[in-house]
């Protein structure tokens, strides 16, 4: 049948409903009984951060687009899509909620964790916890009476606040009804209670609980009606015109303060605020009440990560895991085994440590004349960013492309390239109007026989220690002339803004890689047609390209059997007779967050294997720098098989399979099959049985 002639909506699923689709099943972990309880509570704060995000960035981007002079679109396809999203919401809220207050609070305090509410303390417990609010708290709160010369107070972006209704008259005989309480950000959220005042295990107690039970104090001779705790999510995009301003950085700069007083795009508020209040802070932020969510509970979730830190007990958390170290890699200088064959490093289970150590060794290295470096996400404190450093201030020839727009980590990389420029590095910005998110560094090393070589690292995850440990993502080190040739013509393309040279082995979007992924396919399409298998296997993120996808259809109707791994959003339909029948999907949700970009096409027993940082997404193809760099050894294509796709088409315990309408459904062992997955087999045939520290 093809995709020719069919409705739009039989073709490809709904974006944003995938989007939320992904976090029900982040959300079916902390319901899992056979996870340990505190990880629990930890995927129900990355709902909530999730939540956040998609609120801050594609809701807002939604409403902002059909917006027209402050005013918003009432035509029925928006409309009715965003009814559509505020109801899925609705309801994943509430579970979340409902999750956290009936399952995982009761069983965190048989386990000796309590998190109490007022009415749940002792007399002891309450007089500590009045001597904390009066010694610790109420010195930093302002509450703002409103009235004419008091208006409605800036409220920062997921900030936490309260809205207080008060009867009788204000200390100047009038009637200011309503006020406004900022909680301070330099404060916790979850504060321990001394051990000797509770009688079994630990006690904490949450912010916004003891303001609650204190608010009253604020008020001298007013008494408090009502109050409520409160919470607004604002548009947090940054815009920049790029084509305007005359140094990036320091227009973001000024920007980074602006996206604390977006446009707001939700409301939070208790389950037993008041409707007047409600509305009347609905009225504030020019929300209507769709876009009201009601909580039972802190309205702010993803702080509950607090707890967990402070709660500190192996027993309720995943047994402690850490990456094997490879003894020859130590023992011997990287450049010499580099010289002998390539390194693929499969992050968590193998450690970053050896990307930091190659970028670590260069830099002190007196034969290593220059080290270039794409830098997307990197944290706050970096040992790689220090090695950048040291490298420019021995003289070395530094050079590094900051992305400044990579979202919510703009301040930090804002920080880096302060740092590195007076270290005496050359940092560039990437390219006006496109996201380098391309994960290469490049060591340039005068050999013994006097000639220059060149070798690369190229991945699929962010040069971020931190992350590493709880990503799954692959690196190649590699010193293939021609490889390594061609990151340092990526970095001249970076650096100089000059046309890149024909690559005859990276793909590089915005250039060709949406045109080299396509020709793949098609290759395979025409293998079936002759009558070989066509076989394409791929692992992303997201998929939701239509040209790729319009080609995967038309490779499933010529007979290509095809499995995808996709964790997040995914707009493809699959199993659909004459359309997609040859095409799986699934999504595997674990222990690590799955981030590995692979590509995998047959190709006549070729067996081609590309690694990348891109996803199949519109913007990974034509609005960023991207690399998909190919694995040309035998032995370490067999690796990236076996260990980066094998074990995840075989995933019985954290994998969900999609069908044609949308749904995802957990793919269970059949019969009397033993479960497997993917992430525990990885962890006991990769990883050290040493507990980390």
């Amino acid at each position: 049948m093809g995709a020719t002639g069919l409705a739009r909506s039989a073709i490809y699923l709904d974006r944003e409903h995938s989007q939320i689709a992904f976090n029900w099943r982040v959300l079916a972990q902390a319901e899992d009984k056979s996870i340990p309880l505190l990880e629990r509570l930890k995927y129900l704060c990355i709902v909530g951060s999730n939540l956040d995000e998609f609120f801050e960035v594609r809701v807002a981007s939604l409403l902002a687009q059909n917006t027209v002079d402050g005013q918003l679109a009432k035509h029925s396809a928006f409309t009715s899509m965003m009814n559509r999203i505020s109801i899925e919401c609705h309801r994943l809220a509430e579970r979340q909620y409902e999750v956290l207050n009936q399952e995982i609070l009761p069983a965190l305090s048989r386990k000796g964790i309590h998190l109490l509410r007022h009415s749940e303390r002792t007399e002891a417990q309450r007089a500590w916890v009045k001597s904390y609010f009066d010694r610790e708290v109420r010195p930093l709160l302002t509450p703002i009476g409103l009235d004419p010369a008091h208006p409605f107070p800036q409220v920062v972006n997921k900030s936490l606040n309260f809205i207080v209704s008060l009867a009788g008259k204000d200390a100047f005989g009038r009637g200011t009804a309503i006020a406004i309480v900022k909680a301070p950000r330099v404060l916790p959220r979850v504060i321990k209670v001394p051990d000797e005042l509770t009688e079994k295990g630990h006690a904490y107690c949450l912010l916004s609980s003891i303001i609650h039970a204190h608010i009253g104090d604020l008020f001298n001779d007013r008494e408090v009606l009502a109050y409520s705790q409160f919470r607004v999510t604002r548009d947090s995009d940054l815009w920049v015109d790029e084509d305007e301003v005359k140094n990036l950085r320091q227009a973001l700069q000024g920007e980074l303060q602006g996206r604390q007083f977006g446009l707001a795009v939700r409301l939070e508020v208790a389950k037993n605020c008041p409707e007047a209040l409600s509305q009347f802070l609905l009225e504030q932020f020019n929300l209507n009440k769709d876009q009201l969510y009601q909580v039972d509970g802190p309205v702010n979730m993803v702080r509950l990560s607090e707890l967990i830190d402070l709660a500190n007990q192996a027993n309720l958390r995943f047994p402690a895991f850490s990456a094997k170290i490879d003894n020859k890699l130590t023992q011997k200088n990287i450049f010499e085994v580099l010289n002998k064959h390539d390194i693929l490093l499969h992050h968590p289970f193998q450690p970053f440590q050896t990307v930091i150590d190659f970028i670590r060794t260069a830099s002190t290295d007196p034969n290593v004349l220059a080290i270039k470096q794409t830098i997307y996400r990197t944290g706050m404190n970096s040992d790689l960013m220090e090695c950048l450093i040291t490298a420019a201030r021995m003289g070395k020839e530094v050079t590094v492309v900051v992305e400044l727009m990579a979202r919510f980590d703009e301040e930090a990389n804002i920080n880096w390239a302060d740092r590195l420029q007076r270290a005496g590095a050359q940092v560039v910005y990437g390219v006006v109007g496109l996201k380098t998110h391309a994960k290469l560094a490049l060591v340039i090393r005068r050999e013994e026989n006097g000639r220059l070589k060149h070798y690369a690292h190229m991945g699929t995850g962010n040069y971020h220690a931190s992350t590493t440990r709880f990503y799954t993502d692959f690196g190649l080190l590699t010193a293939h002339p021609k490889k390594a040739a061609e990151v340092s013509e990526v970095f001249m393309h970076l650096t100089g803004l000059n046309k890149p040279k024909k690559l005859e082995y990276l793909w590089l979007a915005p250039f060709f890689l949406q045109q080299k992924i396509i020709k793949a396919i098609r290759n395979e399409a025409r293998i079936a047609r002759e009558g070989r298998p066509g076989r394409i296997i791929a692992k992303m993120n997201a998929l939701v390209d239509e040209s790729v996808i319009r080609a995967l259809y038309a490779a499933s109707a010529d007979g290509v059997k095809i499995d995808l791994i996709v964790r997040g959003a995914c707009t493809l339909r699959p199993g659909v007779p004459g359309l997609s029948e040859n095409i799986s999907v699934r999504s595997i949700i674990g222990r690590f967050l799955e981030h590995s970009r692979i590509y995998y096409f047959r190709n006549d027993l070729e067996h081609d294997v590309y690694l990348a940082s891109a996803d199949w997404m519109s913007r990974n193809l034509y609005r960023r720098i991207e690399v998909a760099f190919p694995v040309l050894e035998k032995n370490l294509k067999k690796r990236v098989m076996s260990e980066g796709l094998d074990p995840y088409l075989k995933d019985t315990t954290n994998a969900w399979i999609l069908d044609s309408n949308g749904v995802y459904e957990r793919r269970k062992p059949r019969g009397k099959q033993a479960p497997f997955g993917a992430q525990q087999f990885l962890m006991q045939s990769l990883g050290s049985p040493e507990a980390e520290d």
